[in-house]
């Protein structure tokens, strides 16, 4: 795939990057430079360990050889001329790179030289140094040589880079909003989880607010599901290992899933995939033609092995739930699945305040199993799909599971951040392994058709994608707690208990705060919470019998009755505003 412009200056910079560190650390044995999203990095074997006050030093020489007008030029290299280079360089990691390389039947590499620094490299890079923009170093990190723990760790420097000023600046003020908006920070200071290294690095305890709000998520796009056609499952968190033999999901999928135990000495696994569960709740009887379309919906909590390096937060965990549902279908249903599964999921998005979307075709991989013809009908089927609901979309070819083509819907946050949501997924393979049938119109046994859908992908990442698309300021049908009652003083307590219970019966989630803290602490503690309404209860409000009503966004709103605050509530509540 053609590199645009941006990522070969980004390239490039990780070139100019490892030649100002070569000059600070001659010593410096080099690991790997490529560009990034939004940037760059390179990895370094340093005599000693990088400080943050190291990296204006080493921008400032980058910025000294930019100037310079420096010109990449590219060299081809015998190989085994290539791995005696870098052994009399004693640059160890480069020599391991080009003996994989050689065991692969390579026998001539790509080098590219700038200056006085040539690097094992396939290129492209810019012609000239002064062909860069702006670029900026961020930060240091460890990381494992070829990512694998058993190797020695690296220094790694980060960098970022854009066409010009502006656009650089943009992207750190939008880096520092979500610094800000950071879902572990958020989460952690409002009480909605917790993650604890003695329970478990990627296992996430939800605390009563972020269980609350789990709930509201659950019991939203349930009454969805139900309304939609879909009947929910309830499956175990443990089955016998040979379920997942029979999926193939152990031959494509092993790196991701756990050890198998021993259970009466029969070998068992903590589920990774909910799939095979589905079947056989569809094989719980043979089915008719009638029956179909079947679709079954599960919140299914699957556990996946992942490195302690590559966790964060809640975006990835080890133990997650899908919202996962399985749809079975004869041939001639599969485009209407597929048309209703899309339209469903940009709806249930839009409801949490998702308006802008990315949306992939995703086409057969390198490594897949099933007949051509059927990954063909899948393919025409989604494709097919899409156009007639005017539905735009980017091919991503080689991107589907090993099973079939998947359309994949990516939603925009405040910040412009792209985050994989949905996946609707075609299957010919899974009915075929699970020998699936229904009785035809011909009262004969035939194949259904296996759809995969997924809407949020996980609740676990999805409301780690909330809280930082609103930055925890949640809308008020997703607020943990709705409306806070602040009585002003002790013996206000008993009116202000008559109106939650009020307000309870009505649906909504009331708190009242009853410390002795002053009315303006109250206030802020109320905000700093992020709760949407505030009710303010004083002698004023009892003798009126009306309340003063506060919001986190626009202050005091003045006084109201409570049947005129609930009719707002639930007004507000409706249109998802």
């Amino acid at each position: 795939m053609k590199k645009t412009n941006i990522e070969v200056q980004r390239h490039s910079l990780s070139h100019i990057l490892a030649t100002a560190v070569l000059e600070m650390f001659p010593e410096a044995k080099l690991g790997v430079g490529p560009a990034i999203e939004n940037g760059f990095y390179y990895d370094f074997d340093l005599p000693r360990t990088l400080i943050p006050e190291d990296l204006p030093i080493i921008e400032e020489r980058m910025r000294e050889i930019l100037g310079q007008d420096l010109k990449f030029e590219k060299l081809r290299v015998p190989i085994k001329e290539a791995i005696q280079t870098t052994k009399d360089a004693s640059q160890t990691y480069k020599t391991d790179l080009l003996m994989d390389l050689e065991k692969s039947g390579e026998k001539e590499v790509t080098f590219y030289r700038l200056g006085n620094f040539t690097d094992l490299c396939m290129g492209p890079h810019v012609e000239s140094t002064k062909d860069i923009g702006a670029f900026k170093l961020t930060s240091i990190a460890g990381a494992y040589w070829k990512g694998d723990e058993q190797n020695k760790m690296l220094q790694r420097i980060y960098g970022i880079a854009f066409d010009n000023q502006k656009d650089l600046d943009e992207f750190l003020t939008r880096e520092e909003e979500a610094k800000k908006r950071d879902h572990r920070k958020l989460g952690e200071e409002l009480e909605l989880f917790t993650i604890n290294d003695t329970v478990g690095a990627g296992l996430p305890i939800w605390l009563p607010k972020g269980a609350t709000l789990r709930m509201i998520i659950r019991n939203y796009l349930t009454k969805r599901l139900i309304d939609s056609g879909y009947q929910m499952l309830e499956t175990p968190h443990i089955a016998q290992s040979k379920l997942w033999k029979t999926s193939g999901h152990s031959d494509f999928y092993k790196d991701s899933m756990y050890t198998p135990f021993k259970v009466d000495e029969q070998e068992f696994l903590v589920k990774p995939m909910n799939c095979p569960f589905h079947i056989y709740a569809y094989k719980h009887r043979l089915r008719s033609y009638r029956e179909l379309p079947i679709r079954f919906a599960e919140f299914g909590t699957v556990y996946r092995y992942e490195k302690s390096g590559t966790l964060h937060g809640l975006m990835r965990v080890r133990g997650f739930t899908q919202d996962d549902a399985h749809i079975f279908c004869r041939e001639d249903q599969l485009e209407e699945e597929i048309k209703n599964a899309v339209s469903f999921a940009l709806s249930i998005l839009s409801d949490f305040g998702f308006k802008k979307f990315d949306i992939y075709l995703s086409t057969k991989p390198e490594k897949a199993i099933g007949k051509e013809e059927h990954w063909e009908l899948a393919t025409n089927a989604l494709k097919k799909s899409l156009k007639s609901e005017k539905i735009s979309y980017q091919l991503d070819p080689g991107e589907g599971v090993f099973y079939g083509p998947k359309i994949d819907i990516k939603i925009k946050d405040s910040l412009g951040r792209s985050w994989q949501c949905t996946t609707v997924q075609v299957d010919f393979n899974l009915p075929d392994r699970f020998d699936l049938e229904f009785i035809n119109e011909e009262q004969k046994k035939t194949r259904p058709i296996l759809v995969h859908r997924a809407l949020l992908g996980s609740l676990e990442r999805f409301i780690g994608v909330l809280i930082e698309h609103y930055g925890a300021d949640f809308p008020l049908w997703l607020a943990p707690t709705q409306i806070r009652v602040l009585p002003i003083a002790d013996r206000f307590i008993g009116r202000a208990k008559e109106i939650k219970q009020e307000l309870i019966e009505k649906g909504f989630r009331t708190e009242i705060d009853e410390s002795t803290e002053s009315i303006s602490k109250k206030i802020r503690q109320a905000e700093l919470e992020k709760i949407p309404y505030m009710i303010i209860l004083g002698a004023k409000e009892v003798e009126s019998k009306k309340l003063s009503l506060r919001t986190r966004k626009s202050g005091d709103s003045g006084q109201i009755t409570i049947s005129n605050l609930i009719k707002k509530l639930q007004n507000e509540i409706k249109a998802k505003s």
